[in-house]
Order: structure tokens, then C-alpha cells, then sequence
């Protein structure tokens, strides 16, 4: 039995031109997303601990580049001075883990596939 006439796979013009669109936009996001990447690696972000006695220093891809600790905080003993490193490692990571995610919302936010969204 022979099917209609311009059943094709279902894509009239108009989806066709859509999915383009997509395809086009997809490209610029993978391109925006090898320049965020570059970006990441170049940003410093400080976490710190005790007041600023204890900072610790991340890239936007949590990659550790430095730490700095006052004297202050090495007065306060060993344990004390632990503490204080892994709370600035927390704020460090928790703050370039969020600047990583709202960078990725600025990049794709308006990325908008044919038949994928409600």
C-alpha cells in the first residue's frame, strides 16, 4: 500500500528550520563552552576561614593554587589550624563550584531543541 503524499519522517519545513536553528545554536554552545573552560582555569577564586586568617585559593575548576595562612592562625594550635585550612577549602570549592554553575546557566539558558522542551 502506498503511503501518502508528504508523510516524509513527520518534519514538515518549519521543523526542519527549527532543528537547524538548534544544530547552529548547539555549535555556539560548545564553542562558548571551550572558551568558559579556558576562562575557569584563569580565575582565582579565595576561600577563607577565621576571619581571613586562613585563605585558600582555587581556579573556576576547583584546581588549587595557593594558600595563605597568618601567623594568627598558627597560634592557635594544630588542630585549630586544620580546622580553619578545611573550612577555607570548603568556601573555596563551594564558591567556584557556584560560579562554575551560574557560568554554565549563562551559556546554555536559552538553548531551546525542537520537540525537547514541555
Amino acid at each position: 500500500m502506498p503511503q501518502g503524499q508528504g508523510q516524509g519522517f513527520g518534519f514538515g519545513l518549519g521543523k526542519m528550520k527549527e532543528l537547524a536553528a538548534a544544530i547552529q545554536k548547539a555549535q555556539q554552545v560548545q564553542e562558548g563552552a571551550k572558551q568558559l573552560q579556558e576562562d575557569l582555569e584563569k580565575m582565582e577564586i579565595e576561600g577563607e576561614a577565621g576571619g581571613g586568617s586562613v585563605k585558600i585559593v582555587m581556579s573556576g575548576n576547583q584546581e588549587p593554587i595557593r594558600a595563605e595562612i597568618t601567623q594568627e592562625a598558627v597560634d592557635k594550635g594544630l588542630d585549630a589550624l586544620s580546622e580553619l585550612v578545611t573550612e577555607a577549602m570548603k568556601d573555596a570549592y563551594q564558591k567556584s563550584t557556584e560560579t562554575m554553575r551560574e557560568r554554565m546557566e549563562d551559556l546554555t539558558g536559552d538553548l531551546n531543541l525542537p520537540g525537547l522542551s514541555g
